[in-house]
């Protein structure tokens, strides 16, 4: 059984992990904004303790570890997941779709908001995942990024597809084949997250903006454009903007998005790089126009008639939030019975008019559209053939590459 010897962080990942917390997706709530993505080596901080005394990877880096299964004989389900993240009743005390399920199949989930950060959540299961015991939790939501490294580990359980027909079969095609889980093996995500351009139609006084171009070229945007402080989405859009594949990049192009980037930077055509507190210089009409968060450009757009958003032809970044049986779980039938639940389109569009993320489910919008016409209606909730095909995901990283990408970008927003 192989060692996991986990990386350190160097000063420029510190510096990524900080900008993320003090005002990145980090520092949010889940119906604000995810949670920082900057990804790889930066979920390595809550690693650290495994150096020192060598404790060894629970599984071989393909395949998780298995326990016995007491779904037949104990009806529950342990579910964590982050805060704000689900649908909640009027009372505030009781989630509807929880309790579809428990009266359908006789199942209790136990349903815990633990996670408010990939980081500090991960340093609470680790000692358990590195020993190969169980973490008395059966569904974990996990960032793409994180959820990766554990499927690398070994940490998560190889999902059983017969207990998962209308995940199998609803999931959405943008969704099916990320780098890091082929065909959805391991995983399947909740929610999705998508970076487009917002804009104060007030604040643009007739300007046209279409592009990242647009954002870095046009003069008469200068000093009025923001960009974001997560890496992954500010350097995604841009390389699809110069017509670059965020899921093929290399150091070359890499370096010609950073340079491009340095040179708005250096004219003053970018204001400055921001977490989730650009909303309030887009409100202001501070900024024109900026890189956004389709979750806070929902909310935005119900409270200001002056904010609407534009998705690039040349694509946008999609993130996703991804459930997981870890090892060692004691009831994975019923874990994955749970999983395949919210793939039934009226489960989603109840969870999706809720907290108006993107829903990773077709077939939702009929449904959708009984609860909230508007939400069906949104692209930003319910991506259509169109819009689904110009998402794009920022590919796995090296920890060599984090290392070196984060230490540019951190000096190219001055962090």
């Amino acid at each position: 059984m192989e060692q996991y010897e986990p990386d350190r962080l160097t000063p420029p990942q510190v510096a990524a992990l900080r900008r993320s917390m003090r005002n990145g997706r980090a520092a949010l709530t889940r119906r604000s904004l995810l949670r920082a993505s900057a990804g790889g080596a930066l979920a390595v901080g809550g690693l650290g303790a495994l150096s020192g005394c060598g404790i060894p990877a629970a599984g071989k880096t393909q395949g998780g570890t298995s326990a016995q299964d007491h779904s037949a004989q104990e009806k529950v389900v342990n579910f964590s997941n982050w805060t704000e993240y689900i649908d909640v009743d009027d009372s505030g005390k009781h989630h509807p779709t929880l309790e579809t399920f428990r009266r359908r199949t006789g199942i209790t989930v136990n349903y815990t908001e633990d996670i408010n950060d990939n980081n500090e959540f991960f340093g609470k299961i680790k000692p358990q995942l590195a020993a190969g015991q169980d973490t008395g939790r059966d569904i974990l939501v996990l960032t793409d990024w994180l959820a990766a490294r554990l499927i690398r580990l070994g940490w998560v359980q190889k999902l059983d597809p017969s207990n998962l027909p209308h995940a199998y079969t609803n999931l959405s095609p943008q969704f099916r084949n990320p780098d890091w889980d082929p065909g959805r093996a391991y995983s399947y995500p909740w929610q999705g997250i998508s970076t487009v351009i917002a804009y104060n139609k007030k604040a643009l006084d007739g300007i046209e903006v279409k592009s990242v171009s647009d954002l870095l070229d046009n003069p008469r945007l200068k000093g009025r454009v923001g960009f974001l402080s997560e890496m992954r989405d500010s350097i995604g859009m841009t390389l699809l903007d110069m017509g670059k594949d965020p899921a093929k990049f290399g150091d070359d192009d890499f370096d010609a998005v950073t340079a491009r980037l340095q040179k708005a930077v250096d004219k003053g055509q970018i204001r400055r790089f921001t977490g989730n507190d650009y909303t309030s210089d887009l409100t202001k009409g501070d900024f024109a126009a900026c890189l956004a968060w389709a979750g806070d450009v929902v909310q935005l757009k119900a409270d200001s008639p002056d904010v609407d958003f534009v998705i690039p032809d040349s694509g946008y970044m999609t993130s996703t939030d991804n459930m997981c049986v870890p090892n060692r779980a004691r009831h994975k039938t019923n874990a994955e019975r749970l999983m395949d639940f919210y793939y039934e389109p009226e489960q989603a569009a109840a969870l999706a008019a809720y907290i108006n993320y993107v829903t990773p489910v077709d077939g939702v919008k009929p449904y959708l559209a009984k609860i909230d016409k508007d939400a069906a209606d949104n692209p930003l909730i319910v991506p259509d053939k169109a819009t689904q095909a110009k998402s794009h995901a920022f590919r796995s990283l090296s920890a060599k590459e984090e290392t070196a990408y984060e230490e540019k970008f951190a000096k190219l927003t001055g962090a």
